[in-house]
């Protein structure tokens, strides 16, 4: 069976290192996907970090996942995103989602709406065993939310 692939959200981090989840969302959706994140959200984790410790905590968190970059043949694409005047990360975030042809699995739904990718609420990680019953339960949800 092919394991489906997902890029994990900054916040689904931040709970990895500083959260009370137990075990992490993150150590169980690297259970049950492919996962990727973004230059961005490397960005936003770094810039939580106050010293070597903690960077160096933010590094082994990200190791276990790809990080994806941006490809200026899609500028246009993200050119578009970032005129909905919308957060600038996020919509770069959108776009390398969108550029993949992948989810997004995050916390904070609501602020990648409208932005044309498949969000992936975290609480559904812990609810499903298999990342394809995640993918499909976020389908229904967001066809019951429009």
């Amino acid at each position: 069976m092919k394991v489906p692939k997902i890029v994990v959200d900054a916040d689904v981090f931040l709970d990895h290192l500083f959260g009370q989840h137990e075990p992490s969302l993150l150590r169980l959706a690297l259970q049950r996907f492919f996962c990727y994140t973004t230059v961005f959200q490397a960005i936003e984790l770094f810039s939580f970090g106050r010293n070597e410790r903690e960077f160096r905590a933010i590094e082994d968190s990200m190791a276990s996942v790809k990080v994806l970059g941006l490809n200026a043949k899609n500028a246009r694409l993200y050119g578009n995103l970032v005129s909905k005047k919308t957060n600038v990360m996020r919509a770069l975030v959108a776009g390398l989602c969108r550029e993949g042809k992948l989810p997004l699995l995050t916390g904070r739904p609501g602020e990648f709406r409208g932005l044309g990718i498949q969000v992936v609420p975290v609480r559904l990680v812990a609810r499903y065993e298999t990342g394809q019953e995640i993918l499909s339960a976020a389908t229904r949800r967001s066809a019951h939310t429009g």
